[in-house]
């Protein structure tokens, strides 16, 4: 329920519980025989439960299979940073060492978003009660950083280089690291991107994203090589400053990012499909707000909806659920939704109360 709304003996807040599991709706009231025959095929075809054990091994599971990709994607990319390193060593390129330091900085953003996978773990208490989803977004901020940090130091080692030329060695060794770098990163982007998609988790679809950004950054490491062997001793630290900035574009990506996570931003989309599934629930007469907001990989949403006045209490619970239902269908990754009833004014405003409260978020 909203915090500015009078306590209604219609709200209905989704806290599954084994008394709203899926057997537990009852849409006889508010459903035709047709529509009841639709809902039971789609949970044939996708089953789904709302059971509150069940939501949280869901979650668990969504985080420990987010664990899994992070600690591959570190190794993956520990053992391609490792390589370009001892070329780096040998070689003294500075192309190399902006990759090799932006492979690095990839690599190490797996420990922040590892230990947000852990905390998004642990249950709801009655200090944070809408659980710990939050870390990931704090990890955001940590990899945003690590990012800039490693902008700067590739920078700052390239301006170096210009203001101090030397030549570099084993330019063989150079190239294939350079590709070496490109096909680890590439892997792991395509492995990043698929699990953050199949789990919901927008900061390791984005981390995927940065991953490919990094191989085509590796690939241009060989345009350096190339110049300098065909003896322009700039194009070393030039592709270096090249790669900075590329990076900088990814900061800020990823800045834009963790800023519209920090400030509840949700595609309107998603909006959209919720006000069309909440008009399609049988009684109900129209929408008002639909919020949504993001706890780390899970949406949770707050909606209103207008029905008739004559209904009973009763009658306005399992409609009520009923919307809610067809919410968590619609809406991909929406595990819990809180569901406020109005009804179709019949004189006075039963919000009056409220008048003098004037500080309700526009409608939307």
């Amino acid at each position: 329920m909203e915090a500015n709304r009078p306590i209604h003996p219609h709200d209905h807040h989704h806290d599954p519980s084994p008394g709203h599991g899926a057997s537990g709706h009852q849409h006889g009231r508010v459903e035709p025989h047709r529509r009841r025959l639709r809902h039971r095929l789609a949970h044939l075809i996708t089953p789904h439960s709302h059971q509150t054990g069940d939501k949280v091994d869901a979650a668990m599971e969504t985080s420990r299979e987010g664990m899994r990709t992070l600690w591959i994607s570190l190794v993956v990319l520990g053992v391609t940073t490792l390589v370009q390193a001892a070329v780096v060593a040998l070689s003294g390129s500075v192309a190399l060492l902006g990759d090799t330091i932006h492979n690095a900085a990839d690599a190490l953003t797996a420990v922040p978003l590892g230990i947000a996978f852990l905390l998004g773990r642990r249950a709801a208490n009655r200090r944070y009660t809408y659980g710990y989803g939050r870390a990931e977004d704090l990890a955001g901020i940590v990899i945003v950083a690590t990012i800039a940090a490693s902008a700067g130091l590739a920078a700052w080692v390239a301006i170096d280089r210009l203001l101090n030329p030397r030549d570099i060695t084993h330019l063989g060794a150079v190239s294939a690291a350079a590709l070496a770098g490109f096909v680890g990163n590439e892997w792991v982007a395509r492995f990043r991107i698929r699990t953050g998609r199949r789990i919901g988790s927008a900061a390791l679809v984005a981390d995927g994203l940065h991953a490919r950004t990094d191989g085509f950054t590796s690939l241009a490491v060989l345009l350096g090589a190339g110049g300098a062997a065909l003896g322009w001793r700039a194009a070393d630290p030039v592709v270096g400053l090249l790669i900075t900035i590329a990076i900088l574009f990814v900061l800020k990506d990823a800045a834009r990012e963790v800023y519209r996570r920090l400030m509840d931003s949700v595609d309107p989309a998603l909006v959209d499909t919720a006000q069309a599934a909440l008009r399609d629930v049988e009684g109900v007469r129209d929408t008002g707000p639909v919020r949504m907001r993001w706890i780390g990989h899970a949406l949770r949403a707050e909606a209103d909806i207008v029905v008739d006045p004559h209904l009973t209490v009763v009658q306005a619970h399992e409609l009520a659920v009923a919307a809610e239902h067809a919410l968590i269908h619609a809406v991909p990754r929406l595990t819990a939704v809180t569901v406020h009833t109005d009804h179709i004014p019949t004189g006075s405003d039963p919000h009056a109360a409220l008048a003098h409260h004037s500080h309700r978020p526009g409608a939307v």
